[in-house]
């Protein structure tokens, strides 16, 4: 019996999984046998595409960062140094 090497799959192969096994026409053996893989990958990336996708429905749109004024950092670097000084 020789050992398989490590596969790597991209996250669009992933998806694809896990989007068949989320439709649930198939049972995790059935899509086991036709990707080639052990039911627990299959059902892990399940899990967690159904944990990701409240996420997308979830906060709206994405908090913008802070504006940073690049002009009023020196001013307050300068105002930290001697506290900072012993």
């Amino acid at each position: 019996m020789t050992r398989r090497s490590r596969r790597n799959h991209s996250p669009d192969f992933k998806a694809k999984v896990a989007l068949a096994a989320a439709k649930g026409e198939k049972t995790p053996a059935e899509l086991a046998a036709q990707f080639d893989f052990h039911a627990n990958f299959i059902k892990t990336w399940r899990d967690q595409l159904l944990e990701g996708v409240a996420g997308i429905f979830g906060e709206g749109k994405p908090e913008a960062p802070l504006p940073i004024d690049v002009k009023e950092l020196p001013v307050k670097i300068r105002a930290l140094t001697p506290t900072n000084d012993f």
